[in-house]
């Protein structure tokens, strides 16, 4: 295989490589050692991962495909590699946002300063699909809305961080990140050791911590339950992984009945309470009585329970607003107005579809453009303006002057890169970073986080759905 000797990072930011072609200080025991291995060696050990992850039961859901539904989440073995510096201004960045967004859902729902004082419009806060008028007036438990967030990060041709956006929804991939981590331990275990890498396999237990935080103070060992969609969801490795490793019932929607004001598991012994719900479903699923009527995968009265304090659930219900990608633009202002501070982690400059000006730039640059849906995921309802063809173009433009409300836009940015294995070659891919982040006592940021890899020569797209993969992030 050749190694690094011919590698090129071209004209992006690779995060192993220099400009000058030099291994970056933080990189160069993991450069070395690969330089060192004995030909055909990468390639192989590339091949013990891939057996090592379908043998743990590393899959995915693919929805929609034909040749089955299960696919190994595809995994480049050289990690992505983060300095402490560049962490330290990612770490505080995130808590900083996540502490301004929680202000942000609250106030929203309760007393809409924020609409008052015009910092944001109020008919695009309460015309989004994810404000749930079914929460005004509410306060959750300990005053948290969004306890773990998944907030994708991507750096430019200079080497800046930005946030492309942030999902706290139901952010899935972390287990993703454990699993990953546990594979390149047994591939480079010397460098591993040798780089201090900070540990990510703290985070189930950080995680039910949480959970065990937000349940009523009178409550000595709370039950908690991961409320699944079931085997047929994407991500139902992810909600089975945590819940084992958590030691918490894994439930779905039909194991669980509204009794007597609470929210009981059905058990072979009868019924038990359930005190916390980390549900892993999305609000328009939750409770037929409230939101959709067809749902089959809720519990039937379970908002009544949830607002009249009996039960707890994270990610509280309404969290979406925050993520909605048009809002998304505000964020800046959102934690000037609550925080006083200017953001430390800067948003993608924005185009707004429903603003007339910004509308009239977005359609007559669409061949520049990443044009997204407002409440979209997984790299759908997308267009990649340069990538797209004359065609697609026409027929968005269409999409956004119909429904302006629901569209905005960014410049394509250069996503930085990092080495990757391909056929008997490294070369360089695009890849993204969604850290995790976790609000109960205090706030918390996974060291890392998974960095998704658009395995596609070129690809700016890095999502499992679209033919993304993943590689380990190592914080030293």
């Amino acid at each position: 295989m050749e190694t690094f000797k011919t590698y090129d990072p071209e004209d992006f930011y690779d995060e192993l490589i220099d400009e000058n072609g030099m291994p970056r200080p933080e990189a160069q025991l993991l450069i070395d050692k690969i330089e060192s291995l004995p030909e055909g060696d990468l390639a192989m050990r590339q091949k013990e991962a891939e057996a090592l992850l379908l043998k743990m039961g590393i899959t995915f859901n693919v929805y929609g495909r034909d040749e089955g539904t299960e696919k190994i989440f595809p995994f480049d073995l050289i990690p992505r590699i983060v300095s402490n510096a560049d962490w330290q201004q990612i770490e505080s960045g995130l808590k900083q946002r996540i502490h301004a967004l929680n202000l942000f859902l609250q106030d929203i729902y309760n007393d809409k300063k924020i609409l008052k004082d015009k910092v944001v419009p109020e008919d695009l806060v309460l015309s989004s699909k994810t404000y749930r008028k079914e929460c005004e007036g509410f306060t959750p438990a300990r005053g948290i809305w969004c306890h773990v967030t998944g907030t994708d990060l991507i750096r430019d041709r200079n080497g800046h961080f930005y946030v492309l956006e942030d999902n706290l929804r139901c952010p899935s991939g972390v287990s993703y990140v454990l699993e990953n981590r546990q594979v390149l331990k047994r591939t480079f275990p010397q460098v591993f050791q040798a780089s201090k890498v900070r540990p990510v396999d703290e985070y189930p237990g950080k995680l039910l911590e949480m959970l065990e935080f937000l349940a009523p103070d009178h409550v000595q060992s709370p039950t908690i339950g991961v409320l699944t969609p079931g085997i047929y969801n994407s991500a139902y490795f992810e909600h089975s992984f945590l819940s084992q490793q958590m030691g918490v019932e894994l439930v779905e929607g039909q194991d669980l009945v509204v009794s007597d004001g609470f929210v009981h598991m059905l058990t072979t012994k009868g019924l038990k309470r359930i005190d916390v719900l980390y549900r892993r479903i999305d609000d328009d699923f939750i409770d037929p009585t409230v939101f959709r009527s067809d749902s089959m995968l809720g519990v039937k009265g379970l908002m009544e329970v949830y607002k009249s304090g009996r039960i707890v659930m994270a990610n509280a219900p309404g969290t979406g607003i925050a993520d909605d990608k048009v809002i998304y633009a505000y964020v800046p202002e959102i934690i000037k107005y609550y925080t006083g501070e200017d953001a430390i982690l800067p948003n993608v400059p924005t185009y707004i579809c429903g603003k007339d000006k910004d509308r009239e730039y977005v359609l007559s640059h669409l061949d520049e453009l990443v044009v997204k849906a407002a409440n979209e995921s997984g790299g759908y309802g997308m267009l990649i303006g340069p990538h797209a063809t004359d065609a697609e173009r026409a027929s968005f433009a269409e999409k956004i002057k119909a429904e302006p409300r629901n569209y905005m836009a960014q410049p394509t940015i250069a996503l930085s890169r990092v080495p990757t294995i391909v056929g008997d070659r490294i070369e360089g891919r695009h890849v993204d970073l969604r850290p995790y982040i976790l609000y109960g006592k205090d706030i918390y940021v996974q060291p890392g986080g998974l960095t998704r890899v658009a395995l596609t020569k070129g690809s700016l797209v890095v999502n499992s759905s679209q033919g993304g993969g993943s590689k380990d992030t190592w914080v030293v």
